[in-house]
């Protein structure tokens, strides 16, 4: 399969230079790589900028009322589990009206790829700050600034014990589909946070790790068991200095680059994962790539397994079976 085939013969109309063009890219481009026919694949949306993505995919979707994507599609999921279920949303669409559903999808482990685009604004209702918005940010709804701490993404995710968690910016385009890629393998609800631009609306909100010439020293693309090393001559790594991760040098001090931790995204335990996926700058890279991916029993499954094993030791196997069984009163 091709990226062609997973376009649909719909006009792409996000703004001219908007970050999500290349997330679609790169969305099309996985899609193909990972194989599933488009007539198994479903894309499920809320309402936002992202949430036009249904549109612009060779698949069968839905574009549901905002903040319902998630329920929608595990709806989907658990109804039809031979299916490949893809949620769009963002970060007013997916941490605000619907935070509730994104959070208990995680929880209940429900076999979802969300694709969590945040802009750290409301793009298409024309600029309204956010749940990601950072501190004193001055927009449309707050003119003075927001007095309201963000939502970090990765923080909500592992405290669901959600068990896939990546990052990716929407200039990466490799990342972006090694992560896509990543989270369609895993079986559970797999979220793949992309950093993109509004260029109406909050211009250049990652510009300081997007930035291709700043971008190695800033950021760090994990790997499941290769070295925590980054930076543009590959010669800075991560290590522990207590219970916190420390920017090391490799050659000084004598370091060496079998010091540096190595990554390890399938560990149960996601103590260290979430100290990785809480670096911020300046002095902390962020971390791309695949965080957290952990393997365990998925909501659909179990509630499939259950229907399963309860069926078999009824003694009721039709709806007479049920209605002669029930309590009955003469009147």
């Amino acid at each position: 399969m091709i990226a062609q085939d997973f376009k649909s013969d719909q006009y792409v109309r996000f703004c001219p230079g908007c970050g999500d063009h290349a997330i679609v890219n790169s969305l099309q481009k996985a899609m193909a790589e990972i194989g599933v026919p488009t007539h198994q694949t479903v894309v499920i949306s809320g309402i936002g900028c992202s949430s036009r993505m249904p549109h612009y995919l060779n698949t069968y979707g839905f574009n549901t009322i905002h903040g319902r994507g998630a329920a929608i599609a595990s709806g989907v999921k658990i109804a039809h589990p031979e299916l490949t279920v893809w949620q769009m949303t963002g970060d007013g669409d997916c941490l605000a009206i619907g935070g509730n559903h994104f959070i208990h999808s995680l929880r209940r482990n429900v076999d979802l790829n969300i694709i969590l685009f945040n802009n750290q604004i409301y793009g298409l209702t024309k600029g309204q700050y956010s749940p990601t918005s950072k501190l004193g940010f001055v927009s449309k709804s707050s003119p003075y600034g927001t007095v309201e701490r963000p939502f970090r993404p990765a923080e909500l995710v592992f405290g669901a014990r959600g068990t896939f968690f990546s990052r990716t910016l929407d200039v990466d385009l490799t990342t972006s589909r090694t992560c896509m890629v990543a989270a369609a393998k895993h079986s559970g609800a797999a979220v793949v946070e992309c950093l993109v631009n509004c260029v109406i609306f909050n211009n250049g909100a990652h510009g300081w790790i997007a930035d291709k010439e700043t971008r190695a020293d800033r950021t760090i693309v994990l790997e499941h068991g290769q070295p925590m090393i980054f930076g543009a001559n590959h010669d800075k790594g991560l290590v522990l200095d207590g219970w916190n991760l420390k920017v090391v040098k490799i050659g000084e001090n004598g370091i060496t680059e079998k010091d540096i931790l190595v990554h390890d995204a399938q560990c149960e335990d996601s103590t260290l994962q979430l100290k990785l996926a809480m670096m911020e700058g300046p002095d902390m890279p962020v971390a791309l790539g695949v965080i957290r991916d952990y393997t365990t029993e998925t909501y659909d499954h179990a509630v499939n397994k259950q229907i399963a094993e309860v069926r078999a030791k009824s003694k009721i196997k039709t709806f007479d079976d049920l209605v002669d069984n029930c309590e009955k009163w003469e009147i």
